[in-house]
């Protein structure tokens, strides 16, 4: 697989934690602070089907962009064999979380993301050349032991199947590349 739906992504920095902002913290839009805890991070996953032979590996970093408008999310697949950027900012007009992912394939989504039981949902449209897939939809979770789990299903061809599942680490030493 070299194509990853920003879900997965997303899922990287998905948590339950809470902070609370310090006089010196930079501002960021209170629509988006509960992700704050992941920002200024890089997060390095592998996917569940990895195997030495043949690595399934994801690198993400987090930012505060547009003045804590928005944040922003580079990550890279497997060294720069796919990768993507993606913006999160706050819709007024449709009351929302909302997210533009764009990649260095034929392909690009706008999505939502909420959070229902302590869990982060997202789902978004995916434009483009993407071998029949053409939603997605992926559940995120913080465990105990600091991981990020994701899960994710794609409407692939109008069925929807089992996509990806992945575990993020903090990993200050990964890094996002681009070819």
């Amino acid at each position: 697989m070299n194509k990853l739906p920003f879900a997965l992504v997303l899922a990287v920095a998905l948590g339950t934690c809470r902070t609370v902002a310090r006089a010196d913290t930079p501002a960021l839009d209170p629509h988006l602070e509960k992700l704050r805890p992941l920002l200024e991070k890089t997060w390095k996953g592998s996917f569940k089907d990895s195997k030495p032979e043949h690595p399934a590996v994801d690198v993400a970093r987090w930012e505060r962009a547009l003045n804590g408008r928005a944040i922003r999310i580079l990550h890279s697949f497997n060294d720069g064999v796919y990768g993507g950027e993606t913006l999160i900012f706050w819709d007024k007009s449709k009351q929302s979380l909302v997210y533009h992912y764009f990649t260095t394939a034929s392909h690009d989504t706008i999505g939502t993301l909420t959070v229902e039981d302590g869990k982060f949902i997202t789902h978004e449209v995916v434009e483009g050349d993407t071998s029949g897939v053409s939603e997605v939809k992926a559940t995120s979770e913080l465990l105990p032991d600091g991981t990020f789990h994701v899960k994710s299903e794609y409407l692939k061809n109008g069925q929807w199947v089992p996509g990806h599942e992945v575990a993020y680490r903090e990993d200050a030493n990964a890094k996002v590349v681009f070819r």
